[in-house]
């Protein structure tokens, strides 16, 4: 497979102890990021020959593990593409500017800042107390678009991983009334851009682990950060309450959005209920019996009908 790595066996990782895991240790967890991540990136065939991808950095543990694992990446990777990255400074009060700035010329990669006052539009727009995430995320994603064609960028990597997914799945669910989550690869709606999320297949909890030992410098998110009682955050609990009943559940819930039956939901449009008919044509198989068993037969006129039929399967 092309991106595709061993990250050897799983490990336990106490995060209060990042700074004295050892160095064994974070290699394999390295590795696990890596493999996940290439194994994300053939499934969905995510980056290409000649791709140059735009990394979206927020200043947050997810996409800055994304940009690590994904330079890391491009110097194996057994096709040629561009890395560049992307930062979109919304012009939140106090937002240290100077971070990404400093800490991306350490790294030596092509890099934009973005500047663009959507922070004033939340705020004008959105109540006080009331979530910002929708209205910002949709501000924030439209300028990145249309700097994507800018800077001639044929994919957009976004940081969000597979518990993300999950909780998007049931934020949906049960805040929306439709059954969608957030997809690894994805056309916007005038296709003009793919979007991936190469981390599709990476638990946050290893993205933690990782940020931690690498001490990236975080920014919070000062418009939202703060907000209590979002609704990601109460799904965000009660899947951590499931795991600690099954520590798969989430790897299972995952699995089954890779694994729809169409025709066991009950969506019209992606299934055709309305025309199904029974076709009786042909020789019936056998259906097979463990035991022999009577009918009874009721409701049927007294010349038709025998006081009970034997079926017997040997």
């Amino acid at each position: 497979m092309a991106f595709l790595y061993n990250a050897g066996p799983q490990i336990t990782i106490d995060l209060c102890a990042m700074s004295s895991l050892p160095k064994l240790e974070f290699n394999k967890l390295q590795k696990r990021l890596r493999r996940h991540a290439g194994q994300a990136i053939d499934d969905y065939k995510m980056i290409e020959e000649g791709d140059r991808v735009m990394v979206c950095l927020s200043g947050g543990k997810d996409s800055y593990t994304m940009l690590e694992i994904l330079m890391n990446l491009q110097k194996s990777a057994p096709v040629k593409f561009e890395l560049v990255a992307v930062n979109m400074d919304q012009k939140q009060p106090f937002y240290p500017e100077h971070i990404l700035p400093e800490y991306l010329d350490g790294l030596g990669i092509e890099y934009y800042i973005v500047n663009k006052d959507t922070y004033s539009i939340v705020k004008q727009k959105i109540p006080e107390g009331k979530t910002t995430c929708g209205l910002c995320s949709r501000l924030r994603r439209g300028t990145l678009y249309a700097f994507a064609e800018e800077i001639g960028a044929t994919k957009i990597a976004l940081g969000h991983h597979k518990d993300d997914i999950v909780q998007t799945l049931f934020l949906n669910m049960f805040y929306g009334s439709r059954l969608s989550g957030m997809p690894p690869k994805l056309l916007s709606d005038d296709k003009r851009n793919i979007v991936i999320r190469p981390l599709a297949y990476c638990r946050e909890s290893d993205i933690e682990a990782f940020s931690q030992y690498k001490e990236f410098p975080i920014i919070p998110c000062n418009l939202c950060g703060s907000q209590e009682n979002l609704q990601r955050q109460n799904i965000r609990k009660m899947l951590l309450d499931w795991e600690k009943q099954d520590g798969s559940r989430i790897e299972k819930i995952f699995s089954s959005m890779q694994n729809i039956a169409p025709s066991q939901m009950a969506d019209a449009e992606l299934f055709d209920f309305a025309s199904l008919t029974i076709d009786r044509s042909g020789e019936r198989k056998e259906y097979g019996f463990d035991s022999s068993q009577t009918v009874d037969s009721g409701g049927v006129p007294l010349s038709s009908r025998s006081d009970y039929i034997e079926i017997t399967q040997l």
